[in-house]
């Protein structure tokens, strides 16, 4: 395998699992969030701003694997 094969493959690898793990944390959340809404309806503001920061904060895992990803696709070129 060539140098540049490896980075090229670290470079999915990188995506594939920094999308995966996020994609399904942000789907637990908000199953959780809709749970909580239904069963306190009067919570609603509270559970979606706690909602839309932790799926702020998931989605920039998400960008993190991309950096990686771009930086390791950078050294083919």
């Amino acid at each position: 395998m060539t140098e540049n094969a490896i980075f090229a493959l670290a470079a999915a690898i990188a995506m594939a699992i920094s999308t995966i793990g996020p994609a399904l944390g942000q789907g637990l959340a908000a199953k959780a969030a809709m749970e909580g809404i239904a069963r306190q309806p009067d919570a609603a503001g509270n559970i979606r701003s706690t909602l839309i920061i932790a799926m702020a904060l998931m989605e920039a895992l998400t960008i993190y694997g991309l950096l990686i990803a771009f930086m390791l696709i950078a050294k083919i070129a």
